[in-house]
């Protein structure tokens, strides 16, 4: 996604960091840089908008229940594996071998 004009931050940047930023789980200059993006760039403030909302219904249904403590680990490993290009394995590498059905 991209509105096509040049910017100071590219548009793939901001896409990809875009939960770190909604997270405020990166630095303050970067943040600024993110909200200077979004001031010039349309697209991509409909995609902050949008994964806010859902990050918020989210929230809102789900934020009462406990979260295992490796589940973020397991998926940030998942989400640099897609990002680098490698295969992702279909079942959960984490999780114990599932008995099969004779």
């Amino acid at each position: 996604m991209s509105c096509g004009d040049p910017h100071e931050t590219d548009c793939s940047e901001v896409l990809d960091h875009l939960y770190e930023f909604l997270d405020r789980e990166m630095p303050d200059s970067d943040c600024t840089k993110f909200e200077q993006h979004f001031e010039e760039c349309s697209p991509c403030l409909e995609k902050y908008g949008l994964e806010q909302a859902v990050k918020k219904l989210v929230k809102r249904c789900c934020g009462h229940d406990d979260v295992p403590t490796d589940l973020r680990s397991k998926v940030m490993g998942r989400i640099d594996l897609i990002r680098s290009g490698q295969t992702v394995p279909e079942h959960d590498v984490g999780a114990a071998p599932q008995a099969q059905e004779s």
